[in-house]
This record gives C-alpha cells, sequence and structure tokens, in this order.
C-alpha cells in the first residue's frame, strides 16, 4: 500500500501524516481535504509526503488499512477468548461496536462514510471497504455458527445490518439508546439461534361445514 521507508521502519513524518490525514478523513470526509492542508497540519512538505504515499489515493488507502487492522485486532481478540462461550463472545463483539458508539468524535462508520464516497465497485477505495466488510461478516457468521446447529448466514448478515444501522444512528441520536437498542437485537439473534424447535404436530385443518 504506501511506500516503506529506508530500512522498512516508518518515520516520524510518515506517522504525522497518517494521523493527520486520519484525524481529519473520519471527522469531515475525504473529498472536502485536499494535500496541502494535511501536509500543512502535519508539518510536512509535499515531497516528503510523497517520499511516503504515491499521491491522495494511496494516503487514503493507508488510513483505511490502519482502520482495518485496529478493528481485526479487537474482534479477533474477542472471537478468540478462552472460557468464554461463543454466544458470550457473539456479545463480547457487539460490546466493542457500543464502546466505539459512545467514543469522543464518534461519525459513524469509517468504511460506510468512505464507501459513499467512492461509490465506483472497481475504485480501490470501494474494494478495500467491501474486503474489510466480507471479513467482518465471516467473523461474526463464524461466531453465530457455533451457538446452534442451523446455518448461521441468515444471522451473520442480520447482526451486520443492526451493526451498520447503530454506526449510522450512532452519530445522530443518543448514543446510550442506540447501543441499547443494538444490543438488544444480538440478544433477539441469540435467542433465535439458541430457540427448540416447535415440537407441536401440524396445525389441526379448518373446520367444515356451516360458519355460524
Amino acid at each position: 500500500m504506501s511506500r516503506s521507508t529506508e530500512g522498512g521502519s516508518t518515520s516520524e513524518a510518515r506517522s504525522r501524516l497518517l494521523s493527520k490525514a486520519t484525524e481529519i478523513f473520519y471527522a469531515e470526509g475525504i473529498h472536502s481535504v485536499g494535500i496541502d492542508r494535511i501536509t500543512s497540519e502535519a508539518q510536512v512538505t509535499r515531497a516528503t509526503l510523497y517520499r511516503h504515499f504515491s499521491g491522495k489515493e494511496d494516503l487514503i488507502l493507508a488510513y483505511l488499512d490502519q482502520a482495518d487492522r485496529a478493528i481485526r485486532g479487537q474482534v479477533d481478540a474477542v472471537a478468540a477468548a478462552s472460557g468464554r462461550s461463543a454466544a458470550d463472545r457473539v456479545r463480547d463483539v457487539g460490546r466493542c461496536i457500543v464502546e466505539g458508539i459512545a467514543s469522543p468524535g464518534f461519525r459513524g462508520c469509517a468504511f460506510l462514510n468512505a464507501v459513499a464516497e467512492y461509490p465506483d465497485p472497481d475504485h480501490p477505495v470501494h474494494r478495500a471497504v467491501l474486503a474489510h466488510r466480507q471479513w467482518f461478516l465471516d467473523t461474526v457468521t463464524d461466531l453465530l455458527a457455533q451457538t446452534g446447529d442451523a446455518p448461521a448466514d441468515a444471522a451473520g448478515r442480520q447482526f451486520v445490518m443492526l451493526r451498520d444501522g447503530a454506526m449510522a444512528a450512532g452519530c445522530l441520536f443518543d448514543p446510550q439508546l442506540i447501543s441499547e437498542t443494538f444490543l438488544d437485537g444480538v440478544e433477539e439473534i441469540l435467542r433465535a439461534r439458541t430457540a427448540p424447535e416447535s415440537v407441536s404436530g401440524p396445525a389441526a385443518p379448518p373446520a367444515t361445514g356451516t360458519s355460524v
């Protein structure tokens, strides 16, 4: 993605550039922010930026890659936790999401925000967003599959859709209320996964004859 520095180390200037780009892209959007502003606020020259990134697109991809790695690390740690049931690990993933919603400066999902600005499915930014979302869907579906015997594909999609709604609403309405609603939805998914199948026989046929 971004160009490595000599010896494979990451320079302080690159860190400042990526940190500042992350801050501004997330808070204000991507298209509205130019390279000159990022270099100015990061206190580096354009030449320095181009030593570490091939251009703005490369910087955007680095921003998304950094967000992807952070979320993967958090979710993977929860998913691999020992001594926790599969249902509790699903709940823990949900709690990670509501912690983000409650965090200062929350402005929704960085990936949904980015893909709204890059609708072309062939664009590298769009593809990076889809790759992140596919990983998240696969991870959640695998966890849910461990909570019951029925296929978990639909449950995984429901979880992701609930998450998307919570991330979109969390910066528009009361984040505590949104978080509670989201976690209630996660519980409903888990209850549906673990509920015993009905043991009653087929419904009786309707009665025949003259109605009263």
